[in-house]
């Protein structure tokens, strides 16, 4: 984690130039800086005058770089600079709204996304360079290719699609990633397959892709780690033959890196908003890689578990690994791979059962140090991805002890016990032998559970610098920020 800082912060009425410009103001930084890297209330401005007393002349300027983190249950944003300092932070809850007895995500993303950018304090705006999204993995929409308006409900990332698994399997090669029922492909051929009209008008996004667009207008862009469940192979860097001789393959996205720049802010939104006319949006990642890029971890055998609504991990390997049989895959991360994969369980099973004042008075009378007795398998509702993938699995929360210390201990327990086999399950296909964990997500914060963890996985387990998808997405901001590349 980069911890010198170093940035100007620019009067609001000037509209900064190139992205990667800058101008260290050492001699400034402990006036604008408070502790920790954020900036200090009241904070002076600075300016850089010419001199001459006619128009204000900027040699150079820090930028800032905006994450923005479309996760299960809400979204976040992060604000950083060009040393990787936090300048400003926000979340927002997710409104639901109803449509045909469906939650209506459509709407409620779409004004998550637009509530965060009015979070950004203004006076920030005028700074940012470049922008970018992560959403949930396989979270999945076909819209219309020219208004960008969803022909189907979008189908999130832990729905099935079972009726479309057969044909799946039948064009792809065995034990291939989109060999699931929850696979994108698995989704898209289900729609293709349904009485659906407009198949020549449509294009198939993921979620971030679809909340990108709303950003910066160009449709049918995706990233290599979203695109990775509707087939797409990063180690060829192309979709693949058995793939693209389908008939719904004229639907799929273009496919750039992450953190590729794809266009401008387009100018309602930064008229609207006061950001710069340079800054640039940026394709985004899955919201378990940006997790992963939060953490830092460098270094293969370094894994991030992210405890969040569920449970996802990646392990930095040297080998790519994968086997639809357990909701293994690997994304592409250079020139190295994350390994791993994403379970149902985690943070949204204890928040059905305890409220969060609950879960931390808790916490503090469970001993991790003391193995429990209770075996469960904690699911939200009945359905497995990995380690084990079981459309059909059913929660196992049962039996329940009178005591809510000892229920909970035992969730606990048993959630670290699907992260263990979940590890050694990528052992046993070849990935490089974890070494080191670094944990994100909500279920970081619990120091008890990080005890428990350790002890059940038999490795140090530790908190990240830097613990929410959001700040990864702005590093793939930071990555992204160039208006030349455009």
């Amino acid at each position: 984690m980069l911890a010198s800082i170093s940035s100007s912060i620019l009067h609001p009425s000037i509209i900064p130039g190139n992205c990667v410009a800058r101008r260290k103001w050492s001699m400034w930084q402990a006036e604008l800086r408070g502790s920790g890297g954020k900036l200090r209330p009241g904070a002076t401005t600075m300016v850089a005058g010419s001199g001459g007393g006619g128009s204000v002349g900027i040699e150079a300027v820090e930028r800032l770089y905006l994450g923005m983190d479309f996760g299960t249950s809400g979204a976040r944003f992060a604000l950083i600079d060009k040393q990787g300092a936090i300048q400003a932070e926000g979340k927002r809850e997710y409104p639901l709204y109803m449509s045909n007895e469906h939650v209506d995500w459509v709407r409620s993303w779409k004004e998550t996304l637009f509530s965060l950018l009015e979070d950004v304090p203004v006076h920030l705006r005028p700074l940012i360079g470049s922008i970018s999204v992560d959403g949930t993995s396989a979270t999945t929409m076909i819209v219309d290719s020219v208004t960008g308006e969803p022909l189907w409900r979008p189908l999130l990332y832990n729905e099935g699609c079972p009726d479309a698994l057969p044909m799946v399997k039948s064009v792809a090669p065995p034990n291939h990633t989109v060999c699931s029922a929850s696979s994108t492909l698995c989704k898209l051929v289900s729609w293709w397959n349904s009485d659906a009209s407009n198949k020549s008008a449509a294009i198939l996004l993921h979620q971030a892709d679809w909340l990108l667009w709303l950003l910066h207008g160009k449709i049918g862009i995706s990233d290599y780690n979203n695109a990775l469940k509707v087939g797409y192979d990063p180690e060829i860097d192309s979709y693949p033959p058995w793939l693209l001789s389908q008939p719904y393959a004229q639907i799929l996205p273009s496919v750039k890196a992450p953190g590729t720049p794809i266009d401008y802010l387009s100018e309602g939104i930064r008229t609207q908003y006061g950001f710069p006319q340079d800054c640039v949006v940026c394709t985004g990642t899955t919201d378990s890689i940006a997790a992963f890029l939060a953490a830092r971890a460098t270094k293969p055998g370094e894994a991030v578990t992210s405890l969040g609504s569920t449970l996802a991990i990646k392990l930095l390997s040297t080998i790519r690994v994968e086997d639809a049989r357990f909701g293994v895959y690997s994304h592409r991360l250079d020139d190295k791979w994350l390994v791993g994969g994403a379970s149902n369980t985690g943070g949204a099973v204890l928040r059905q059962i305890f409220t969060d004042k609950q879960l931390a008075e808790l916490s503090e009378q469970i001993n991790p140090a003391q193995p429990s007795p209770l075996d469960y398998y904690p699911l939200q509702s009945v359905g497995e991805r990995f380690p084990v993938a079981d459309p059909k699995m059913a929660p196992r929360l049962h039996p329940r002890p009178d005591d809510n210390v000892q229920y909970l201990h035992g969730i606990l327990e048993s959630i670290a016990r699907i992260e263990a086999k979940a590890y050694n399950l990528l052992q046993e296909l070849g990935s490089t032998p974890v070494q080191q964990v670094f944990t994100a997500g909500g279920g970081s914060k619990n120091e008890t559970w990080i005890k428990i963890r350790e002890r059940v996985l038999g490795l140090p387990v530790r908190r990240a610098a830097q613990t929410e998808a959001c700040y990864g997405a702005a590093l793939l901001a930071l990555k992204g920020c160039s208006p030349d590349e455009i």
